[in-house]
């Protein structure tokens, strides 16, 4: 009996029980999209921060920078004046730790060995300046202007140097070189590229002269998997192609640790180590025991450097964290209400139906059950609804994708970037990743907007319900007179 009244009155009601659906509809829909384009935001800020730390990495130890200006960051080369002053072709290469001071290689142990630390590794910065050309009786020194930063994703602008006592023609490059512990390749900043041509180091390769080059760079000097380069007289096989998944590489070329130590004259150093906690919700606990633990490092987690994104990816996240989240609350609420409000209107235009079934004999539940139950499938109806139109307007943000940018750098957090690549010394350089907007649906998104349908028909029947307790017979007799 109850669901052959329920399925009549359905029926009979299209009009009405089609209203109430679609103002639960709206509301529902924009809870999906709100929470799907969240939840896109979130990945794009993931995305981000992988380009600055690397896949796997949870923070990392790094140590304060040299004082700016320190005239260990201004390499000078000098040049033999050539006898018989015809000039003649020469190149000298400058190695230097870049970014950061070094720390001991025993501090990677001390870091690994702390509570909550999965793995820790090492890795060593490096910034190479090149000058080859023909000079005549002469020495050459790089002026200030140089800087000892290190290029990202290609080679960096010529240095500015002089020439005294002579003449000469030369060109001066500069690009970066990242040592990697090959033994570990499941941390660093390698991590956050992909091997499109060749491979990547072995396990083995601790001390090979064997090079991975950035995509971006090896297209600019022309390298393939195959090729060789020169670093500081020493030959390096490249035997692999990198490609940033997000913004610039973390380094032109990859070489194994030792290698780099070598070249750097650095035995055993590293510029920054990268940490992995066994528990996301223990990073905090473990930043801390590692900062306490050892004395003069500074610990950067990705809280830290997501702090110093900014943009319209940052806008637009603290958009929909804020304003999106209330405008989904209010416009519920006002679903809800006008859910209510046109349930119990509508229960009592039938007046004379509940009054005459109650004379007839139906309790008060029953009538009440009979109310909820219409407004439970108004609601059910308006979360397919919403449901459905979420999914469009989901679908419609991930078709569209629109394009976001995120400016790194710039921020008190910014000496973790890149677990090296940019520190204080380059807190000032700015650089812009475009990140395209998705709309991910999860599971768990419709799971809430079913409970939502189900909620707003509860609610729309507690104020039918509560209508319809209020009725008595005598006010169908009045109705009928």
């Amino acid at each position: 009996m109850f669901f052959t009244y329920l399925r009549r009155e359905l029926r009979r009601r299209r009009k009405a029980a089609l209203v109430v659906a679609s103002g639960l509809a709206l509301g529902i829909a924009l809870v999906i999209v709100v929470t799907s384009v969240s939840a896109g935001m979130g990945r794009a800020q993931d995305k981000v921060l992988q380009s600055l730390y690397g896949l796997g990495t949870d923070m990392t130890v790094t140590k304060a920078a040299a004082p700016a200006g320190s005239s260990s960051e201004r390499p000078r080369f000098r040049f033999d004046a050539q006898d018989d002053d015809s000039g003649g072709e020469q190149s000298s290469d400058r190695v230097m730790v870049q970014g950061f001071q070094t720390l001991a290689g025993s501090t990677v142990g001390k870091v690994d060995a702390q509570s909550g630390v999965a793995d820790a590794v090492g890795g060593l910065s490096l910034q190479v300046v090149k000058v080859s050309g023909a000079f005549t009786r002469g020495r050459f020194e790089q002026g200030e202007s140089g800087g000892g930063q290190g290029g990202r994703g290609g080679a960096q602008p010529s240095p500015q140097g002089r020439v005294e006592g002579g003449g000469a023609d030369f060109d001066v490059n500069n690009y970066s070189v990242y040592g990697t512990d090959v033994t570990k390749p499941a941390l660093g900043p390698l991590t956050s590229s992909k091997i499109t041509s060749g491979r990547t180091f072995t396990t083995s390769e601790t001390n090979a002269k064997v090079a991975v080059a950035d995509a971006a760079y090896a297209k600019e000097k022309k390298l393939k998997a195959g090729s060789t380069v020169t670093v500081k007289s020493t030959e390096f096989k490249v035997v692999g192609i990198a490609t940033a998944d997000s913004g610039d590489a973390a380094a032109n070329l990859y070489i194994p640790l030792k290698r780099a130590q070598t070249l750097a004259d650095a035995k055993d150093k590293v510029t920054t180590i990268y940490v992995k906690a066994t528990d996301s919700q223990r990073i905090d606990s473990v930043k801390s025991e590692i900062g306490k633990n050892i004395p003069g490092t500074t610990v950067t987690t990705s809280a830290d450097l997501a702090d110093t994104v900014s943009g319209s990816l940052s806008t637009a996240s603290s958009l929909a964290a804020s304003v999106g989240k209330w405008l989904s609350i209010v416009v519920l609420v006002a679903a809800f209400l006008v859910a209510g409000l046109l349930t119990s209107s509508a229960v009592s235009r039938r007046v004379r139906e509940f009054g005459t079934l109650k004379a007839l004999g139906w309790k008060l539940g029953r009538v009440t059950r009979q109310v909820v139950g219409e407004a439970v499938v108004n609601g059910l109806v308006g979360g397919a609804l919403g449901i459905a139109l979420g999914l469009a307007g989901a679908y419609a943000v991930t078709a569209v994708s629109p394009t976001l940018q995120a400016q790194l750098g710039g921020g008190g957090g910014g000496e973790g970037f890149r677990g090296g690549f940019g520190g204080p010394g380059r807190a000032a350089a700015t650089r812009t990743l475009d990140v395209a907007l998705t709309a991910p649906v999860s599971l768990t998104t419709i799971a809430l907007a079913v409970a939502l349908s189900v909620t707003g028909g509860l609610v729309a029947g507690a104020f039918g319900g509560w209508r319809a307790s209020r009725l008595r017979p005598a006010d169908a007799l009045r109705r009928v007179e």
